[in-house]
């Protein structure tokens, strides 16, 4: 019962997402395409920031001196 449940919210999360970014109007293999592409960029925009953004905090905590 649970599980049917969750599967018709997540049903209805990725229609609204469809009507959002307007990908209802393409073809199935478009809409891959696109979802491929933001899966990737999305995915590098974090692993950039899980890489870089601590060097950047530390850089950031050492010139105001909070840390030494």
């Amino acid at each position: 019962m649970a599980l049917a449940r969750a599967w018709k919210q997540m049903r209805w999360f990725y229609y609204q997402y469809l009507l959002v970014t307007a990908l209802y109007m393409l073809e199935p293999w478009e809409r891959t395409v696109f979802n491929s592409m933001l899966v990737s960029i999305v995915g590098m925009a974090l692993y950039t920031g899980y890489v870089f953004m601590p060097q950047h905090i530390m850089a950031i905590l050492h010139y105001f001196e909070i840390v030494q």
